[in-house]
Parts: C-alpha cells; structure tokens; sequence
C-alpha cells in the first residue's frame, strides 16, 4: 500500500516552495517531480499527490478564507509559511477531500503531524486549534461518540459576540440583509462586542462595519452558546446576543474578512430557499415573525 503520510510530505514541500518563491501555478508540476525524485520513493501514490496538490491550489482563496475566518487574529501573511500551507494541505482534505477515503479526523491528524514534523514548537498546537474550529462549524463529522473528559462549560473563557437580523422596508415588501460564508450557508452579521458599552452598541458597530449600514437595534430576538476551537487559547465559550435591528434599504458593502465572501438582501417569501445553519433558524424565524406581526398591525 503506497504510503500517503510521505506522500502528503512531498506535497507540503512543494506547497512551501511554490508559496515562498511566488512561482506560477504552471512550474508546480516540475516542483513536484523534483521534490517526489529527492524524497520520495517505490512506494509513493503518485496519483494521490497529483490530485492533492491540484486540489489544493484550485481551492486556495476558498480555503485561506476559511483560515481567516477560524483564525481572525493571525492574518495570512503572519503566519509562518510551513503552517500556513500545512492549513491549506488540511483544511483541503477536511472540507474537500471524499471522506470515505479521507476521514475528518484522518485529515486534521495527518496535518498535526506534519506540523509536529516541519513546523516550530507551538505548530501543532496551532493547526490542531484551526482545523479544530472548522470541524466544530462542520458539525463534528465522525466525532466519536464516547470523547474524553472535558472541562465545564462555565471553567472555559468566555467571549462575547453580537448579531444581528437586518431589516428594511422597501417598496411595501420587507427585505433582510444575510452574509454569505465560505463554508456555503447564508447567516447573520456578528462579530465580538466584549469592548463595547452594550451589547446593542457592540451589534450597531458589527453591523457598520460588516454591512457599512447604520441600523437601529429594536428588540432581542434571541441568545444562543456555544463551545469552539480557539488556535491559541484552545476551548472558548462562545455567547451571543441577537437582535432585530432596522436600516434604510442601501447598497451593502461587505467587509470581506473572517471567512465572509458575499452580503444581499432577500425579501422574506425568498429566504425559505436558502442554506441556513440549523442554530441560526430559531433566530431567523423569531425575527420573521416580529415583521409579520408589525406589518398586520
């Protein structure tokens, strides 16, 4: 059986390479005979790094993304060029790759090993935190049922967060304003509010920012927390306010960081068609029904 754990090696290698020399995506193909030529060997599956490599560089702004998004404080260009690539090579396999060959936890395993292999002291531990925040957004794939034992929700530091359900009124019909993530799902705007003098003023901000709307907080439509993966403090619990806010009806302009990659707004009778999260239907449905009570009134 050829050996896939060399095989993801060589192909980190000539991730590094072609990342760190800025060579075109049409030199990778020699890169990577070079690279399987000093390293590799008879037992290398030479198709399984040819599809790798290809599938990682056709996916890069996608999957460095989805870094930005799980690892908001650590912009791309700050990130050692081993780990960053060692990322793309996992986050490629934990979101692209065909599971029933390569498991969710195969994929984040195999890239905490290459980063204990090639990476600096803590870049296991960063990897591990990254791709441990992706899986947790996917849902856990093949989590194992039994776990280990964790500590209590209340022992784990706590951020705060803010969003928003973002409505207007426009030409008799009431519209939302959703966000876009890479990881295919339409949500709200949100972001961190721990500075803030409120949670309203820290979701009129995020909306500012995220949006470039000035909307009016209303009503809180919900709450809702969590545990997720921090690449640096590991185990954070995560809380979240919601709320209706109003906003004239204008050109939204997306800030387009953290995993974000499109802003529209829908009238109410079109956002049953689209992917929500399943947290972020309570939320949207309670909004909904606060603008339909309003406009029977």
């Amino acid at each position: 059986m050829a050996n896939r754990h060399l095989a993801r090696s060589i192909v980190l290698q000539t991730l590094f390479e072609w990342d760190t020399t800025h060579a075109s995506d049409t030199d990778v193909p020699a890169i990577l005979t070079r690279n399987v030529a000093e390293f590799g060997g008879d037992d290398v599956d030479h198709s399984f790094m040819d599809h790798l490599l290809d599938g990682v560089i056709a996916k890069k702004e996608d999957i460095d993304l989805v870094i930005g998004k799980a690892a908001p404080e650590w912009p791309l260009e700050r990130i050692a060029p081993v780990d960053r690539n060692i990322l793309r090579l996992g986050l490629y396999e934990l979101l692209f790759a065909d599971r029933a060959q390569v498991p969710a936890k195969v994929a984040i395993n195999e890239a905490i090993e290459l980063a204990k292999t090639f990476g600096g002291d803590s870049s296991g531990r960063f990897v591990n935190g990254v791709l441990g925040a992706v899986y947790k957004e996917l849902g856990e794939p093949g989590k194992d049922e039994q776990g280990s034992k964790k500590a209590t929700r209340e022992e784990l530091p706590l951020e705060k967060m803010g969003g928003a359900i973002v409505y207007s009124k426009h030409d008799g019909q009431y519209y939302l304003a959703l966000v876009h993530d890479v990881f295919g799902h339409w949500t709200l705007s949100k972001g961190h509010i721990e500075a803030d003098a409120s949670p309203e003023a820290g979701v009129m901000r995020v909306i500012k920012e995220e949006l470039g709307l000035d909307a009016r907080v209303e009503s809180q439509v919900g709450e809702n927390e969590y545990v997720a993966s921090h690449p640096e403090k590991g185990k954070v619990r995560k809380h979240v306010w919601f709320f209706l806010a109003a906003s004239e009806f204008e050109p939204l302009v997306l800030k387009k960081s953290g995993g974000l990659d499109d802003a529209k707004w829908f009238r109410l009778q079109d956002i049953i068609d689209l992917n929500f999260y399943d947290d972020m239907l309570p939320i949207v449905t309670a909004a909904v029904q606060k603008l339909l009570d309003q406009a029977s009134r």
